[in-house]
This record gives structure tokens, sequence and C-alpha cells, in this order.
């Protein structure tokens, strides 16, 4: 039987650095470093252990003797509960700081890498409502907090609509107003869950598979185009229809209105029939002058505003007269791919996910695009030596993997062809670190661009320019 942790407290404790995940850092005084993840840099606390490794504590801040000339107040009421803008209390200026350091630190610490200078890490003009997409769950038993426990006050209404508490797939927040994505967002979300309060209609239960509404998902584009999808769990046609038709009243701006019966036990939608009640299927987003059409299960980068500062910073990095074969691995719906295919000769495209490849295609025709050309297939497999036979040693190779980063069989595909500039954008620098690692001894690293997507998050993006030595 495992020993349970003693839990202690550690006193005086100075928050020294931000870490991996979001994470602050101090030292307690037997030498071992401590996380924690409600302390900003600077800070002085006594801290709380929750875990004792031979290494390291975890642990909360308990009791704050200084606080640190770092802080911002959070604009959020739910800061702290919620789990999703953890940075909150850092202002904006810092949160860039640790971000950049972050990169530098991955590059030299994981990928041993000779580095240019890096560019200082570009800034998001919005620090909040800057999400195309946000997901919110229903429930019937709320998450309490401990203001709420202590109250003594007996809390009817238990119905909640809003996000899963960090670590608990059972316990939903349910939320006033969210500060990630902008309005109607806010005013949809809440017009959805007093309709359902006052109709009756009851609420999904993760643990017992019961009730009838069970997600609400919101997009939006920079166009001013809106898609709200419920996902019904329990199918009741007229309740459902009642619903649908409230909203399409009460928001005639929306373009979509979809929904999806699911009785599965995960609310992944990507196996399921999506059902268009009103409106189009699909709304368009747009970026220099190209469309791209967005439908339910699309991915797309989720700020929109950021991510086209992110595709030019990737475009001028390739560096591109026109005369170039791009490849584009990793291409998703093949936004990076047609937002450079105007500067190269051709741009080919490859996914594995079979609907991003129909969506890639679709747009790139929509786009009169003829030079851009999508192919479906896991990477490792399908980019072999007879696909590069049959389409052409590329010039250059731009590469945006998931978290995980590049397989790799992959990397030594791309050293095989060895092509001449590499691209490689990235939203996990430790990763992307280990994959340049494995590249150093062929390609030499010449530019370096941190990008931050996700404001009030520890999250960041990094493209890096690889120059063949």
């Amino acid at each position: 039987m495992r020993k349970k942790n003693k839990r202690i407290i550690l006193e005086n404790i100075e928050i020294i650095d931000a870490g991996a995940k979001g994470k602050t850092i101090g030292k307690a005084p037997d030498g071992r470093v401590v996380f924690t993840t409600n302390a900003v840099p600077g800070d002085v606390v006594d801290i709380q252990t929750t875990k004792k490794r031979k290494a390291y504590f975890e642990g909360n801040a308990i009791n704050f003797h200084k606080f640190s000339d770092k802080r911002s107040e959070p604009v959020c009421e739910h800061f702290g509960v919620c789990g999703g803008c953890k940075w909150q209390n850092m202002s904006y200026e810092n949160q860039l700081f640790y971000k950049e350091k972050e990169v530098y630190n991955n590059l030299l610490r994981i990928g041993h890498l000779d580095l240019p200078e890096i560019t200082p890490i570009l800034g998001s003009k919005e620090q909040y409502f800057y999400r195309n997409k946000m997901e919110f769950s229903f429930s019937d038993s709320k998450w309490l907090t401990l203001e709420q426990i202590q109250s003594g006050i007996q809390i009817e209404d238990k119905n909640a609509l809003g996000f899963h508490i960090p670590g608990m797939w059972d316990k939903i927040l349910d939320l006033k107003k969210c500060h990630l994505q902008e309005d109607p967002s806010n005013a949809i979300r809440m017009a959805t869950k007093e309709y359902a309060q006052k109709t009756e209609m009851s609420f999904f239960n993760p643990r017992n598979h019961t009730g009838m509404l069970r997600t609400l998902m919101l997009r939006t584009t920079s166009t001013g185009e809106i898609m709200v999808l419920i996902q019904f769990f329990e199918d009741h046609k007229e309740k459902r229809e009642n619903l649908l038709k409230h909203l399409k009243e009460t928001f005639p701006t929306i373009t979509s209105l979809q929904y999806v019966i699911n009785q599965k036990q995960n609310d992944t939608i990507y196996d399921q029939e999506i059902v268009c009640f009103a409106g189009r299927d699909h709304i368009i987003e747009e970026m220099e002058g190209l469309q791209f059409k967005i439908n339910a299960k699309s991915f797309y980068q989720t700020n929109s505003e950021q991510a086209y500062e992110l595709y030019k910073v990737t475009r001028d990095f390739a560096g591109l007269t026109g005369e170039e074969l791009v490849y584009d691995l990793y291409t998703g719906t093949g936004t990076i791919a047609q937002f450079v295919a105007k500067k190269a000769k051709k741009v080919i495209g490859i996914e594995s996910v079979p609907e991003a490849i129909l969506d890639a295609k679709e747009n790139a025709k929509n786009n009169n695009l003829t030079n851009a050309e999508f192919y479906v297939g896991d990477m490792k497999n399908v980019f072999n030596e007879a696909f590069i036979a049959e389409h052409g040693k590329p010039d250059t190779i731009i590469t945006d993997p998931p978290r995980v980063g590049m397989h790799k069989d992959v990397v030594e595909q791309i050293l095989n062809i060895a092509p001449n500039k590499i691209v490689y954008v990235s939203c996990n620098s430790a990763t992307q670190a280990r994959d340049l690692a494995l590249m150093k001894d062929f390609y030499k690293v010449t530019k370096v661009q941190p990008v931050d997507m996700f404001p009030q998050t520890h999250h960041v993006e990094n493209v890096v320019l690889l120059e063949k030595i």
C-alpha cells in the first residue's frame, strides 16, 4: 500500500522563477525545488505541500509575506478556481518575459543548440477576448466554491454551464462571465442556460450518463460570423427544437446553428453526425483575401488575429521567391500551405485527418489556388521515398506538428531529403528542441521567433528557421 504524502508547511519561500506548465518555482530550506501554481515570481510565501518527491515538492501558497511587483490584479471573478487563465495575476510584460525564457532554455538545455540572437517574443495585441472557439459543459451537480460550502446556505440550483475544474473530469464550474471570447459569447451561453432552466431541461450527469444537455460550442470569426453547436445526450425532439428556435430568434446574427445527438461515453464529436438546424453548416474566416471555411469539426488556430502574425513569421522565414517546391507537413486544413502558396511555385500539404484534407482541398478550390495540393495519411507512413519520387523533392519544408513533436521516422526522412530550408512551427518548444537536436549536425538554426498566441496562460508558440550547413 502506497504511503500517503505527509503535508508540511514550508515558510518564507521566495518564488524565484516560472517553469514548465505555468508552475512557479521556489527553493525549500533543504535545497529541493518547490513548484506552486498560485504564486508569482517575487512573492515570498508559506507553502503547504501536496506532493513530496526525492528532488522536489509541489504545493500551494497559503500565506503571503510579500507580494511581487510583477503582479497584476486578475480581471475575472473566476480566477483561481477556473484554471483557464492561470497567469492573470502576472503582468503581461512579465508573462512575455517568462514565455521567451522558456523557449530559450528549452532550445539550449534540451536541444544543446548553437542559437542566433532570439528575436523578442511577439506579444498579442488583444490580451483578453481573443479566442475564436470555446467549449462549455453542462452539469447537474456544479462545483461549489469553498465560500459557498462554508456559508451554510442550502444551494437549490445545482445546474452549471461552464468549464471543468482542473484535474476533475466530472466537476463543472458555473461561469458568469468569461474573458476569453468576445460577445455575444457570454450572452449566448447565459441565454442557453436560462432558457434550459426555465423550461426544466435536464443537465448532463457524467457519472450516471443521464440528462439532455451535454455541451455547448461557440465559434466566431474576425468577419463577425458565429457558429453555435449544442450537443445533446438524451434526445427530446420538441424540447431540442424549442431551445434552438429560441436561440435563433434571440440571436439573429448566428450564422450557423447546429446540434448533435451524442450518446457515447465521451463527448468528442469527430465520429458523430452534425445536423444543421438553421443557417449554413460552416462559417468563413478571412486572411489576406483568402477565405477559410470552418465547420464544426475543423481545426483552426484559436486566436485568429495572432494566427495571422504567426503565419507571416512562417512565410518570412521561408523566404520564398516563387520558384520553390514547398512541403507543408501536418498541414491541418491547409491554412499555412495556402498562405504561402502565392509566394511558391507549388505547395504540397500532408495531414492524417481525412476531414481536414477535404476542408483544405475545398478551401484551395474556393481561393482559386491551382498550385496547392493536399494528401491524407499518417505522416510517418505516407511521407516516404515513393511519395517524394511522385511529387518531387522539396526545396523548403514547413512543419507544424502536434504537441508531441515529429515522429523520429519523419525527422529521418527530412534529413534524407535534405531541403535547403526547414521552417519548424511548434506549440511545444521542449519537443521542438528534441527534434532540432536530431538535425543539428546537418542544419544550423539561423532564426528564432517566439509568438504569444494565448495571453494569461503559459502556452507559447515558437518558429525556427533551419538552413543546411
